[in-house]
Parts: C-alpha cells; structure tokens; sequence
C-alpha cells in the first residue's frame, strides 16, 4: 500500500466527502477520488459507501482507518523527528476542549509564539474523547483533555484545577429556586456533544437532583451555549473561570465531589518530544498551575 493512498484515504474518512479531502489536501478531486479507487482495488473491496450526503466507512473501511491513521501518524513523527535540530520549528499541532482554548489558552499560545514564531502552531476544539483518540492515533502532538485519564500509552500532567458550577438564567436565584421552579423531569440539559466530559458531569449531577430524564439540547459553540442559558431555555455545567463576571446568567456553586475536575495535557509515551513540543511544554509549565500528574 501507497502512504500518500492511506493518507488520502483516512482525511476522506474523516472529513465524510472528497470535495473537503481536496482542500485539505491542496489537491483536485479527481486526485483524491483516484488514489481512493486504487486502494480499493488494491484491497479488493469497497472502503466507503456513497450518497447524496457524503460517504461513510464500510465495514472494511472501519477496520482499515485505525492503521492507516497510525501508519501517517508514524510518517509524520518520522519525518519531524529526523529534521529536529534542537531548535523549535515546524508544524506543532495542538487539540483543547473549546471551554479550556476560550479563557485558558490565549495567554499561553502567545506567550509560545513570542518564544518560538517559527513553529506553525494549530490548535483545533474537540470533546474529550475524540481529543484523546487524536492524540492517540498521532492527530495531535498534545491536548488538553478533562481528566481523570488513565491509559497505559499516554502520559498526562495537571495544567489546571476548575470549579463547575451550574450555570442558569438570571431569574434562578438559587438551586432551591430551580428544583422548585421545574418539577418533573427538570429543566433541559444545554451540552456539548456526546464525548463531552462536562456532559457526562451535568448527567450526573441531574441524576442526584432526581432529573435523570431531563430533555437534552446539543450546541456546538461555548457562546451559543452561554446565550441559550441567558434566554432561558435551559442550565449548564462549566468551569467558573469561563463564565466570569457575565451578567446574563447566574452561576451557582456545586458540592465538592461535583465541582472539582483537572484539565490535564497529554501526550503520547512512545512519540518522539521534539523541539517544538519540548517548547511548548516549557510555556505550559510556567504558567504555574502546572504540576505532575
């Protein structure tokens, strides 16, 4: 099998279609749609199926992505690792949850571009469990994940304690006032996708106020989310540091067991630390909440 095939083959997987892989790829399409034939045939069988809206993974298509994922992933750290001088440069890429990339990360990133502007740094929002798979299978040199996280191939350290509190509407002056003001099944859970920590948190905490079939309502932005609360259209679980002094809602503090989460910085143990990962961490350990897991 070609590496330029598998590589094609796993940004189609990813992306759901050949128009996006083109563009990441900075190719045409109809390069794309033929280095994924020719893997097909190569293998004998059909990787994806498509229609109107995209394509998705066959069963063999499934099967075939976490080695080929691996397989570009090794090329990159390979590559990366023979160039590296000792100097920080090149492509450093970096996956944060989208609340930890809105108010943890700004000073952070600059600090390390001060330091290090020829590293090309990317930093893409996920959840917590595509953010680990990423860093797993070598999408990401590093991110920043809600802990706990216990995984014999990744190393974590502690790069910040938060606080959630449940966030509200301005007229929920208490959480008394809320469990009083929904009976039933509760007010509706505002969440993140599913692979979302914070999700799985507000799950939990609705279970032990008795609304464990509360309605579910998913949004895709930390600013969509603070607004819906704003509006009254339903609470959510944050860290306190991310909702501030906004006067649009309320915040309301948790017991300790429900409010206390670390977000931690993984890396995988077997990859090479290069230079500019070596300097990123650098900047993250003197940012002092930084301590060994």
């Amino acid at each position: 099998m070609e590496l330029s095939d598998l590589l094609t083959f796993s940004t189609v997987a990813r992306l759901g279609g050949i128009t996006r892989a083109a563009d990441e790829l900075n190719t045409v399409q109809s390069n794309v749609t033929q280095r994924v034939k020719a893997l097909e045939a190569e293998i004998g069988t059909a990787l994806f199926e498509r229609h109107s809206r995209g394509m998705t993974l066959t069963g063999a298509g499934r099967r075939l992505l976490p080695y080929a994922e691996r397989m570009a992933a090794l090329s990159r750290e390979a590559l990366l690792a023979a160039r590296d001088d000792g100097e920080p440069k090149g492509p450093l890429s970096i996956g944060s949850m989208e609340t930890t990339a809105a108010v943890r990360l700004p000073l952070l990133l600059a600090e390390f571009h001060r330091r290090f502007p020829a590293v090309q740094l990317s930093l893409r929002t996920s959840t917590t469990a595509e953010l680990v798979a990423g860093v797993l299978n070598g999408t990401f040199d590093g991110a920043f994940v809600a802990g706990p996280i216990e995984h014999a191939e990744l190393e974590a350290t502690v790069a910040f304690r938060e606080e959630l509190v449940l966030v509200t509407a301005r007229r929920w002056q208490s959480l008394g006032a809320l469990r009083a003001g929904t009976p039933g099944s509760g007010p509706t859970a505002l969440v993140f996708r599913t692979g979302c920590t914070y999700r799985q948190r507000l799950e939990q905490v609705f279970s032990e106020f008795g609304w464990p079939s509360s309605a579910r309502f998913e949004l895709g932005t930390l600013d969509g989310m603070i607004g819906c609360v704003a509006a009254d259209m339903g609470v959510t679980l944050l860290p306190r540091v991310v909702v501030g002094r906004n006067d649009t809602v309320n915040v309301h503090a948790l017991n300790q067991a429900q409010a206390r989460t670390e977000t931690l910085f993984i890396t995988r143990r077997a990859a090479h630390r290069y230079s500019a990962l070596q300097g990123f961490v650098s900047c993250l350990n003197g940012h002092g909440e930084v301590i060994a897991a």
